[in-house]
C-alpha cells in the first residue's frame, strides 16, 4: 500500500490503494513484466504457424525441382501464401491467376535457391504468414489487459462465493461459469452476477445507444434477459441501468501511454457529457497497465475531483481487485452532480 505524500484531503477518493499520484504509476518492473508476458504470448500464438511450415517441408520435400510443385494440389494453399497471395485476394482470383503466381515463385525464387529451394520456401511461407500474424499481435497487448482484468473479476467473484455466469465471445451465449475454468477469460465477454439481491451484468466492448459510442466496460443493473429483447425495449436504451462506464487499455508501452490515456479520457468525457441530462449518471473508471508520472498526476486529480469515481494500474494486484470489488458491491450511479459542474 502507498504511503500518502500529501496533506490534501481525498475524503472523494474512495480508493484504499490509490493514496497520490506516485501510487498509480508503473514502475520499471511491472514493465519488463508486461513486455515478458507480451513476448510468450506472441511465442504461443506462432506455433501453429511454425508446425505448418515444418508439415510443408516435410511434403515439399517430395519434389525433386521446383517446377514438380505446381502439380502438389495438396500443399497449393501453402504455396499461394509463400507467393504473396493473402486471404483475402485469393476470392478475388481465379485458378488461372493462382497458377501464374505460383508460377512466378518457382521461377523467380526457388529456381534460382538451387537445391536448397525448399527451404527458400519455407523461409518466404513464414515470411508472409509472419506479416499476416503481425496484423493481428497489434491488438494483443489490449487483449492480455482485458483478459487480466476480467480473471480478476471472476476471482474475486469466486473468493467472495458469488455465483456468475459469462457470456461465450464463440457462441454468443451465456453459461454458468466456473472460476477454475482455464483460460475461460479469453472468450468472456459479459458477466453476470447478483449481490444483496442486485442483478449486474457487465458488458464489453457495447455500443451506448445514449452517446452512441462503444464503451469498453459497461456494468449494467440487470441480468442477462434485459439484453436479449428487442432493439426497442433493450434495456441499454435505460440512463437509469447504467450503474458505472469504464475504459481499459492494456498497452504496456509507455511511449504510448499518454495517447492512450488522451483516448480513454477523451471517451469518459463523452459518457459525462452525453448522461449530463439524464435522471441517473453512471461512475466512470479508468484501467490501465502503462502509467506515466504526468499520466498519472491527470488520472489522480480527476479522482479527488470526483470526476472519475475509481481508477487502477492493471499491473498492481491492490488496486485492481480493490477496482473489482467496487464494481461488485455498486448500488447505483450517480455522478449526476459532478458531470453537469464538470460540464458546465
Amino acid at each position: 500500500m502507498c504511503v500518502c505524500l500529501e496533506e490534501e484531503s481525498l475524503t472523494q477518493i474512495r480508493h484504499k490503494f490509490v493514496t497520490n499520484y506516485n501510487c498509480l504509476v508503473t514502475s520499471y518492473a511491472q514493465t519488463r513484466a508486461g513486455f515478458v508476458a507480451l513476448a510468450l504470448e506472441k511465442n504461443r500464438r506462432a506455433i501453429p504457424f511454425v508446425e505448418k511450415a515444418k508439415t510443408l517441408k516435410v511434403l515439399a520435400s517430395n519434389a525433386k525441382e521446383p517446377a514438380d510443385l505446381i502439380r502438389f494440389t495438396k500443399i497449393r494453399a501453402s504455396l499461394l501464401t509463400a507467393a504473396g497471395v493473402s486471404d483475402k485476394a485469393l476470392n478475388h482470383l481465379t485458378e488461372q491467376d493462382k497458377d501464374k503466381a505460383i508460377l512466378g515463385l518457382i521461377k523467380n525464387f526457388l529456381e534460382p535457391a538451387g537445391e536448397n529451394f525448399i527451404d527458400e520456401l519455407v523461409y518466404r511461407f513464414l515470411l508472409i504468414r509472419g506479416d499476416s500474424m503481425g496484423g493481428k499481435m497489434r491488438n494483443i497487448a489490449g487483449a492480455l489487459g482485458e483478459w487480466r482484468f476480467t480473471r480478476t473479476l471472476i476471482s474475486t467473484l469466486s473468493v467472495q462465493a458469488k455465483d456468475f455466469q459469462y457470456f461465450h465471445s464463440d457462441s454468443q451465449k451465456w453459461f454458468r461459469g466456473n472460476s477454475y475454468a482455464p483460460d475461460i477469460e479469453q472468450k468472456v465477454k459479459g458477466l453476470f452476477w447478483k449481490k444483496n439481491g442486485k442483478s449486474k451484468t457487465l458488458v464489453y466492448n457495447m455500443k451506448v445507444p445514449i452517446i452512441n459510442k462503444n464503451v469498453d466496460l459497461c456494468l449494467l443493473d440487470c441480468n442477462p434477459d434485459g439484453l436479449k429483447k428487442s432493439k426497442k425495449n433493450c434495456l441499454i436504451h435505460d440512463p437509469e441501468k447504467y450503474f458505472a462506464l469504464g475504459e481499459i487499455k492494456g498497452g504496456i508501452d509507455p511511449a504510448g501511454a499518454d495517447e492512450r490515456w488522451k483516448t480513454a479520457n477523451s471517451a469518459l468525457e463523452r459518457i459525462r457529457t452525453g448522461f449530463q441530462n439524464s435522471s441517473s449518471v453512471p461512475f466512470t473508471f479508468f484501467v490501465g497497465a502503462a502509467i506515466e508520472k504526468e499520466m498519472a498526476k491527470e488520472i489522480f486529480n480527476r479522482l479527488k475531483r470526483g470526476i472519475l469515481a475509481n481508477a487502477a494500474n492493471l499491473t498492481n494486484d491492490n488496486q485492481l481487485v480493490d477496482l473489482c470489488e467496487w464494481l461488485i458491491d455498486l448500488q447505483g450511479g450517480s455522478g449526476k452532480t459532478v458531470a453537469k459542474q464538470h460540464a458546465s
